[in-house]
């Protein structure tokens, strides 16, 4: 006779931490054996401190069917990796959470779908998670972008429904290429949620055959673009083929809401054919559509994106922001769209930007706007354009747009003459630029104290050339600055110096956020071209013994929060040269003076946002002598970033009269 168990002690038994879950042998070799075709992971183990190998030998059990529980706690794991030909459900309240401490290498994933085939991943009420402010901190990890939710790597017909993924230290999903090369193909997205991801809520290098529909992706944070989707292939074999999102939504990302950037898709690649259909970007801080196309005719990919029916609302930058889209090539529309309340904090810019960064080298355009609705209570205009090469101009834009403001609704044919004014055509003087190669530069003023040598008060960033005379046997000994802009980080700024013969010195390095003198003795008499890479940060040239100009030949002169002056030679028989100067966008400008050799104003401009040029062509000839360039904050516009560069003279800049070099006359 068997005596009934206690009550207290069924409950007991109940009771028992999970991590007992004991293997079940029996069901795992019918499972081998393919007598059973739906699995349950469970079967596997269950340890709630690690459950990376049971869940990892469920997937790879072979069962078409595969069910992860809701054990009341999380699988907590290390990477897993997916197979082939297998449907995976996890249940209403199941979640997969990444094991805290681990995924220390900067590519790890939680979950990885690489070259695999015919894979769906079900998760309605299920949760994968990871661990982004972790990843974030530096004193826990190595500072990376990589850490996905989901890594889909090369993969065909893929189906994610119903998942909530979360807090990766990347993106929620990554569709990039597969070992081979290969894209991800037939790939079908509904129902997910990606939320609170570090660099995306998804992101597509190479898709083909690609529908995501009825899926969120908010409030992105930790490391650009920042952005709810980013289309952006890596390489001009990578494609964006076929590509769907219906009844969208991306809301509250630090960044944009729906990029595409795509200026390393070229005309030789597959033609783009995108289409996104009753989508809304709500309250993203970046632009809620933003494009980016390469421009030249070669780098210019072809192809079709349309939006239709879709709304840009309460976003706090640009509703539209297209940059490089040169008219010919890539077709892009917009039918039936709606921008409400864009950038109500920011009046100077406007919901539809058109930009054309630095080395665009064709006009940008080539956009419909079919019956396209801007409800703006701001008094700008509905377009406008940033351009950071001269002469270029925004052309070939048409359709209708409708414009509400202040209860008041107007039709707006986009005729050439409506376009033309809110961006104007700008035709600007050819002034060509001068090269350094073959010109033998020395001091203006020989022996000048070395108080007329540091760049007072200015900032430099990014690429930056600065130029050094010295002769042969001199000690050359400059002070530098290494400082920090935002919370970008960095190490130690290496100094180079090249020879005029080519031959390299290595002067030293500056350590972040000090200031230090490098040092070298010439080998030779002539000009050393010193290599400094300052990158996003800021340094400063604060003394030297030699004099030192800065180069524009190669790339602008970019400057941070720096006011001051600077100066440059017009060389004897000049009867024309230009100053370039430009702000970085509509948000950020510039103020500029130049002045002649006898002192006297010759240009003022304020509030430089775009690319301009102060032109001179002289009555006659120049004698050969210095010109004063004033820089000062803006009246209107915020001051950080902008630029300058010379043409028709050779492209130095100095910090004073004493400094400057000239080229033998």
């Amino acid at each position: 006779m068997h005596r009934p168990l206690p009550l207290i002690f069924i409950t007991l038994l109940m009771a028992l931490p999970l991590a007992a879950q004991q293997v079940n042998e029996e069901m795992i070799a019918r499972v081998a054996a393919g007598e059973i075709t739906e699995a349950r992971a469970s079967w596997w183990g269950f340890d709630e401190e690690d459950s990376t190998a049971a869940l990892q030998a469920a997937i790879n059990c072979g069962a078409p069917k595969l069910i992860v529980e809701n054990m009341g706690k999380p699988w907590i794991v290390s990477p897993l990796f997916f197979a082939s030909n297998q449907e995976i459900i996890f249940e209403d309240g199941c979640e997969i959470l990444a094991k805290r401490g681990d995924y220390l290498e900067r590519k790890e994933a939680m979950i990885n779908l690489i070259g695999v085939e015919n894979v769906t991943l079900s998760g309605y009420g299920a949760t994968m998670r990871m661990w982004r402010d972790d990843y974030d901190d530096p004193e826990q990890y190595t500072k990376a972008e990589w850490r996905h939710v989901i890594n889909m790597l090369g993969s065909t017909n893929i189906n994610i429904f119903g998942l909530l993924l979360t807090e990766s230290g990347g993106d929620g999903i990554y569709l990039g290429r597969g070992p081979d090369g290969q894209t991800n193909l037939n790939v079908h997205i509904k129902d997910v949620v990606c939320d609170r991801n570090y660099r995306q809520g998804i992101s597509v290098i190479t898709a083909e055959n690609l529908l995501i529909e009825d899926t969120v992706m908010s409030n992105t944070a930790g490391t650009p673009p920042q952005a709810g989707i980013d289309y952006e292939p890596n390489g001009a074999s990578e494609k964006l083929v076929n590509v769907v999102m219906r009844n969208c939504l991306t809301e509250n990302n630090m960044g944009g809401g729906y990029v595409a950037y795509i200026p390393n898709l070229h005309a030789s690649s597959d033609d783009v054919s995108m289409r996104f259909e009753n989508c809304r970007s709500v309250n993203d801080r970046g632009a809620g559509m933003h494009i980016t196309t390469g421009n030249t005719e070669e780098r210019a990919v072809g192809g079709l994106i349309e939006f239709v029916g879709c709304e840009f609302v309460d976003g706090q930058s640009h509703g539209l922001l297209i940059r490089d889209k040169p008219i010919a090539g890539l077709r892009l529309r917009f039918e039936d769209c709606s921008i409400i309340n864009p950038a109500v904090e920011r009046a100077n810019i406007s919901p539809i930007t058109f930009v054309a960064r630095p080395d665009t080298t064709r006009d940008v355009g080539g956009v419909e706007f079919d019956n396209v609705l801007i409800r703006d209570e701001i008094d700008r205009n509905p377009m406008s354009r940033e351009s950071h090469e001269l002469g270029i101009n925004v052309r070939d834009i048409t359709g209708t747009l409708i414009l509400e403001r202040g209860g008041e609704r107007a039709t707006l044919p986009l005729t050439e003459e409506l376009v033309a004014s809110w961006m104007p055509i700008h035709e600007v003087p050819r002034v060509p630029e001068v090269s350094l190669a073959g010109l033998s530069l020395t001091p203006v003023q020989p022996g000048a104290p070395a108080e007329a040598y540091p760049f007072t008060g200015l900032r430099i960033r990014r690429d930056v050339t600065p130029i050094v005379y010295a002769k042969a046997g001199d000690e050359v000994r400059i002070t530098i600055s290494y400082q920090q802009v935002a919370r970008l980080t960095g190490t130690t700024l290496p100094v180079t110096f090249v020879a005029p013969s080519g031959a390299e010195t290595a002067a030293g390095e500056v350590p972040f956020e000090q200031e230090c003198e490098v040092a070298f003795t010439a080998p030779e008499t002539g000009v050393y071209r010193m290599v400094v890479r300052p990158e996003g940060n800021q340094m400063l040239i604060t003394a030297s013994t030699h004099p030192v100009s800065l180069s524009t030949e190669e790339k602008p002169l970019q400057l941070y929060l720096s006011t001051g002056e600077l100066f440059f030679y017009v060389p004897a028989g000049t009867e024309e040269f230009g100053v370039v100067v430009a702000g970085a966008g509509s948000s950020e400008a510039i103020r500029i003076a130049l002045y002649d050799p006898a002192g006297e104003l010759v240009e003022e401009r304020d509030n430089v946002t775009a690319a301009q040029m102060l032109h001179v062509a002289l009555d006659e000839p120049s004698p050969g002598a210095a010109w004063k360039i004033v820089l000062s904050r803006p009246t209107d516009v915020a001051w950080e970033d902008y630029t300058l560069e010379l043409r028709g003279v050779p492209p130095l800049l100095g910090p004073s009269l004493e400094a400057l070099l000239r080229p033998g006359e």
